[in-house]
C-alpha cells in the first residue's frame, strides 16, 4: 500500500507540474519571450524532488477510504489548488463529476493534447488536523483575513421549536435553539473533551461521588442580574421536583445531595460513583430570579426566554422566524455574527428552492440535493458541503400497548420484512449506515457482535402465522376476524422519514399486512401524539449522546405521559442493567452491560432499528471560521464571521 501511496504521489507531483509549465508557457508567449528547451524525460532523481516539492507543500497524510470518504477535506484540497495556483486555476476549465471527483482541463492544440489534472476521493486527508495552514477553509479563501463582527445568518429549519426553556421541550428545535441562549457549568470541546463552560473550574473527588465547582465572576443575566450558584440551586430543585414535567429529571434525580459553598461555588454528591455526572452539568442553568414562584407550564418565559448566552432571542414570528441577536455581555466574548434568523420552512424541497434564491445561508441537505442538485462550478464557488457520520439513529417505534405490538413475535416478523439497505439506498441515496441498536457504529459502546436484522420473509411469515395470523381469501392477514392493519405516524416536512414510511408500507404489503401513512405538523406531532402515547407505529430519530446512557429512553420509569419511553418498553434485567452502568466507571464493565442491553433490545424488537444517517450541512461560502471537528461545525458558531464587504443585513421574504 505504501508503494502505491508514493506512486500516486509522484503522478500527483507530475501532473501538477505539468500544469504549472503550460501556464508559464502562455504567460512567456504573451510577453514574447522563448522558454528554455524542456526535457523531454525526467530522471528518477527528478521526479523524487518534484515529489518532495509536493510533499512540503501539502504536509499532510493519505490513505485510501473510499468507505468512510469525507468530502469536507476533498474540498480542502480544492481550495488549496485554488490559492496556491490562481493563474492555473483562472486558465483551466473546470470540470465537477461529482462531489468527490474533479478535473482541470487545460485545452491544448487538439483535444487528444488538452492538459488533465485530476482529484478523486480514493485519496483523501487521513486522521488528524491538517499540518499546512492553507488547507483551513476560510484561509484558503481568506488568507490574510481577520475575523470582524456584522452580518446575519439566514437559518433554514423544518421545526418550529415548541418551548425556549431547556428541559422543558425534547424537539432539536427548540435544542438548537437554547443552545444558544442559555449556558451550563460544563461542555464538550470540539474534540469531545469536556472542559469548563460558566464553571472557572470543577473537581472531580472521591472516586467520582464529589464534584466541586467555582463559577465564573463576570456571567450576567440578559437582564444584567449576575448568575450565581442561587440560580443552580434553583435549576437543580427544579428538576426534582416531581411536579415538573420534564424528561430529563432521572441524571439530577442520582444526585445524593447539593450543597452551596460560596456566592459563585457549589458541590455535588452522589452515593456511588454515577457515569454521567459530568455530563449532567452540561446541562442549561436557568435564572432563579425570572422563574421562582411561577408555573414552569405556563411562565411566559417559555416565549421570551432570559438567558445567558451568546445570543438573545429578538422577536418570534409564530409558525414564520425567530431572530436572535448578539450578546454585548456574553462572558466569553460578544459573537461575531449580529444576527442569527431561523426561518420555518416545513417543506425540504421549498427550502432549497430558498437556498438557491439566496434567502437561506444554511440548511440540512437531503441526500438527493447533496449529491445531484448542488454541482457545478457556481455551487463549488458559492458554498462549502460538510458530510459526517450524525449523532442519530432513525426507527421504527412500536406502541407496545397496542394488542398487536405487545407479542414478541409480530414485532420481530416486522422487523424481519424490512430490507434495511433498500432503506438507505432508497431513502438516503446510500448516505448513510444500518445499525443494530441505540448507537451508531464505532463508538466503544457500540455492539459490534450484533448484526443489523436482515430481511428474512419466510421467517416473518412463520413467525406471523404462530402469532395466528392467517391470510383470507384476498391474501390479507387477520386474526379472529380482525385485518392486520396499522398506521405508521411520522412528521411532517421529514421528506426521508416519509420515504422509509412509504418503503416499509410496501415491504409489509408483500406479507399480507395493510399500513397507512399519517403525516403530522411537528408541533402537534411531539404534544399531541408522541408525547401522549397516541399512535400505533412511529418513525422518528434520538440523538445518540456521547455518554451511552439510555436510562431515560429504555427504563420503565421513563414510560410515562412526557417520558422518553413513550413506547411503554418495560424489562426488568434492562432496568437492572441500566442503573447499575449509571454507577459504573470501569469502562470495560459498562460495556458489558450496555451490550447485554442491545441485545435484549436486539431480541425483542421494540424498536425497528434502521439506520444512522450522514449530516450533509451545507453553508454560504462567505461565512468563515467553520473548523469541522469530532464534534460537528455548530460547536464554535459563536466564532462564525464575514467579511465586511460580504455581509448582509437584511431579510427578504
Amino acid at each position: 500500500m505504501t508503494a502505491l501511496y508514493i506512486l500516486f504521489t509522484v503522478l500527483a507531483a507530475l501532473l501538477l507540474l505539468f500544469a504549472v509549465l503550460a501556464v508559464n508557457a502562455v504567460r512567456a508567449g504573451k510577453r514574447g519571450r522563448k522558454l528554455a528547451p524542456q526535457p523531454e524525460y525526467y530522471t528518477a532523481e527528478e521526479l523524487d524532488q518534484y515529489a518532495q516539492r509536493l510533499a512540503k507543500m501539502i504536509r499532510c497524510e493519505t490513505v485510501s477510504c473510499r468507505e468512510s470518504f469525507d468530502d469536507t477535506e476533498f474540498k480542502k484540497l480544492r481550495d488549496t489548488v485554488r490559492e496556491l495556483f490562481p493563474l492555473f486555476h483562472e486558465k483551466a476549465q473546470f470540470l465537477s463529476f461529482s462531489d468527490d471527483c474533479w478535473v482541470y482541463k487545460l485545452p491544448g492544440k487538439d483535444q487528444s493534447r488538452d492538459m488533465m489534472v485530476m482529484s478523486h476521493h480514493d485519496v483523501v486527508a487521513g486522521t488528524g488536523e491538517w499540518k499546512h495552514p492553507p488547507f483551513a477553509a476560510e484561509t484558503a479563501a481568506f488568507p490574510d483575513g481577520t475575523p470582524v463582527t456584522g452580518g446575519r445568518i439566514l437559518m433554514g429549519t423544518i421545526g418550529e421549536p415548541s418551548n425556549l426553556i431547556p428541559y422543558m421541550a425534547s424537539d432539536s428545535a427548540s435544542g438548537e435553539i437554547t443552545g444558544l441562549l442559555y449556558v451550563a457549568p460544563l461542555k464538550y470541546d470540539k474534540d469531545l473533551n469536556v472542559v469548563p463552560w460558566a464553571a472557572a473550574s470543577y473537581e472531580v473527588l472521591e472516586g467520582g461521588r464529589l464534584l466541586r465547582f467555582v463559577l465564573r465572576d463576570d456571567i450576567r443575566w440578559e437582564d444584567g442580574v449576575p448568575l450565581t450558584a442561587d440560580d443552580v440551586e434553583f435549576t437543580y430543585k427544579l428538576m426534582i421536583d416531581p411536579k415538573t414535567p420534564t424528561a430529563y429529571s432521572g441524571d439530577f434525580l442520582a444526585i445524593e445531595s447539593f450543597k452551596k459553598t460560596g456566592r459563585l461555588s457549589f458541590e455535588v454528591r452522589y452515593a456511588k460513583p454515577f457515569a454521567r455526572s459530568l455530563m449532567t452539568w452540561m446541562g442549561a442553568i436557568l435564572p432563579k430570579h425570572v422563574l421562582e414562584g411561577q408555573d414552569i407550564m405556563t411562565t411566559p418565559v417559555a416565549r421570551k426566554p432570559i438567558g445567558a448566552g451568546p445570543y438573545r432571542l429578538a422577536k418570534w414570528d409564530a409558525g414564520s422566524m425567530l431572530t436572535l441577536t448578539a450578546s454585548d455581555t456574553y462572558f466569553e466574548g460578544r459573537p461575531n455574527l449580529d444576527e442569527v434568523v431561523y426561518r420555518i420552512i416545513p417543506d425540504p424541497s421549498t427550502m432549497f428552492l430558498e437556498l438557491k434564491a439566496g434567502k437561506l445561508d444554511m440548511m440540512s441537505l437531503s441526500p438527493q440535493q447533496y449529491l445531484r442538485q448542488t454541482q457545478g462550478p457556481q455551487w463549488e464557488r458559492d458554498w462549502r458541503k460538510y458530510r459526517y457520520l450524525s449523532f442519530s439513529y432513525t426507527f421504527l417505534g412500536f406502541n407496545l400497548e397496542h394488542p398487536f405490538f405487545k407479542d414478541v413475535r409480530v414485532r420481530r416478523a416486522i422487523s424481519m420484512a424490512i430490507d434495511r439497505q433498500s432503506l438507505i439506498d432508497g431513502v438516503l441515496l446510500g448516505q448513510g449506515v444500518p445499525t443494530v441498536g441505540p448507537y451508531k457504529p464505532g463508538p466503544w459502546a457500540y455492539n459490534d457482535k450484533l448484526t443489523p436484522v436482515r430481511q428474512d420473509v419466510d421467517e416473518a411469515r412463520r413467525l406471523l402465522d404462530e402469532a395466528g395470523w392467517k391470510k383470507n381469501k384476498d391474501g390479507l392477514l387477520e386474526r379472529d376476524g380482525k385485518p392486520f392493519l396499522f398506521t405508521i405516524l411520522v412528521n411532517q416536512g421529514n421528506d426521508s422519514r416519509i420515504k422509509a414510511a412509504i418503503i416499509i408500507q410496501s415491504q409489509l404489503k408483500a406479507l399480507g399486512i395493510t399500513v397507512h401513512i399519517r403525516t403530522v405538523e411537528w408541533a402537534a406531532f411531539i404534544k399531541e401524539f408522541v408525547n401522549k402515547g397516541h399512535f400505533d407505529a412511529i418513525i422518528l430519530a434520538w440523538t445518540i449522546t456521547l455518554d451511552p446512557d439510555i436510562y431515560d429512553v429504555w427504563h420503565s420509569s421513563r414510560a410515562k405521559p412526557g417520558g422518553l419511553n413513550f413506547t411503554g418498553y418495560r424489562n426488568a434485567e434492562v432496568d437492572e442493567l441500566l442503573v447499575e452502568a449509571r454507577s459504573m466507571t470501569d469502562q470495560d464493565r459498562r460495556k458489558e452491560l450496555y451490550d447485554r442491553v442491545q441485545e435484549i433490545l436486539d431480541a425483542e424488537q421494540p424498536y425497528c432499528f434502521l439506520y444512522v444517517p450522514y449530516a450533509l450541512p451545507i453553508v454560504q461560502a462567505r461565512f468563515q471560521g467553520i473548523k469541522p471537528a469530532l464534534n460537528g461545525i455548530m460547536y464554535n458558531f459563536d466564532r462564525w464571521w464575514v467579511p465586511k464587504d460580504l455581509q448582509r443585513y437584511h431579510v427578504r421574504p
